[in-house]
């Protein structure tokens, strides 16, 4: 048994493209100017799906996250975005643990970390987390993402 991750990109009209996860880490790293010409100058949902993998053959999924990825006019990934954006998500969640420390009342709460992190998320609808499903466990074949230096 083990873990694999699948990483998705979804078009305007949702159709799933597979970004290999290599893609996405030279992306993040800013390498070789890691470009996605196809989405340049949009704002791209991303799935990220962990699946448990089982003699070699995707078992089931087993956690997911959902972000929003910036792109530039280049196609370029705005990393110091999605960087700002996952730490307010960390900083929301470490925010409702319940050992957390509650504000005291009457004091007004800064609330522009909960804004970042919810600009930088999003949530499948029934269908779509089927077809996400679909195409993690390798039961339904979507187009690759086009990645050029």
């Amino acid at each position: 048994m083990g873990l694999s991750s699948r990483i998705f990109l979804l078009s305007d009209d949702d159709t799933l493209h597979a970004l290999a996860g290599s893609a996405f880490m030279r992306m993040l790293r800013k390498e070789d100017k890691c470009r996605i010409p196809d989405f340049a100058g949009q704002r791209v949902r991303q799935a990220d799906l962990i699946v448990e993998v089982v003699d070699r053959k995707p078992a089931q999924v087993v956690h997911q996250t959902f972000s929003i990825l910036d792109f530039d006019t280049e196609g370029l990934l705005d990393v110091e975005r999605l960087n700002l954006q996952q730490f307010a998500r960390a900083e929301e969640f470490v925010a409702q643990m319940p050992q957390s420390p509650a504000p005291p009342a009457g004091v007004v709460v800064d609330a522009a970390r909960r804004f970042i992190a919810q600009g930088g998320s999003w949530e499948p609808d029934e269908p779509l987390q089927v077809r996400l499903h679909a195409a993690a466990l390798g039961q339904l074949a979507c187009p690759r993402v086009r990645v050029v230096p």
